[in-house]
């Protein structure tokens, strides 16, 4: 799995040519400006493992069901190493349609390298329109929150974990406190 760390730069600049040529309405921005991108780097660079396997995803996938089931939350859960599919679940009442959110979601956090949460808040920030990302065809990405980079320290990014079927700041705020949960992040000694 690789980074396009100039892509996000490339992208941005893209979206302030298109966002001067063209205001977004005034609500498409009104919930973002307070998401700190510097606080989701951050989140990023804590939530890394040691080592991941088919293990690591099975006790990972079980963590977001216990969550989500907790929740009464109807959500498909999806966790990948490379292309392949390690753990798969999907809860009662979770549409047949998340498995393409879950598809689109992936393929931005692949060629981004970051979170779906993180591009969604930086380009509409930056005053972009979050589902008309300059040079995707959003057929095939979205950047939308739920899809996150499981990274190994030391060998960079090898999958992606993912929710879909709640709004985009709630799918990832499961996978978040899943991984802090598996990580063990954030408890005390």
């Amino acid at each position: 799995m690789m980074r396009h760390a100039g892509f996000a730069s490339c992208l941005l600049l893209s979206m302030a040519t298109a966002a001067a040529q063209q205001a977004p309405p005034p609500s498409a921005m009104t919930d973002i400006a307070t998401i700190s991108l510097d606080a989701l780097l951050q989140e990023e660079r804590q939530l890394q493992f040691d080592r991941f396997d088919q293990d690591t995803a099975a006790a990972l996938g079980a963590a977001l069901v216990a969550r989500a089931r907790s929740a009464s939350r109807p959500v498909t859960l999806e966790i990948k190493q490379g292309d392949t599919v390690l753990f798969a679940h999907a809860m009662p009442g979770a549409s047949p349609d998340h498995a393409d959110w879950i598809r689109r979601k992936n393929n931005l956090v692949r060629r981004t390298g970051h979170s779906s949460y993180y591009t969604h808040n930086e380009v509409r920030q930056a005053g972009g329109d979050h589902d008309k990302l300059p040079g995707l065809d959003m057929r095939d990405y979205a950047a939308h929150g739920g899809a996150y980079p499981i990274v190994v320290r030391g060998r960079g990014a090898v999958g992606t974990v993912t929710a879909s079927g709640l709004p985009g700041a709630d799918d990832h705020a499961l996978v978040v406190a899943a991984l802090k949960d598996h990580l063990h992040i954030g408890e005390q000694p």
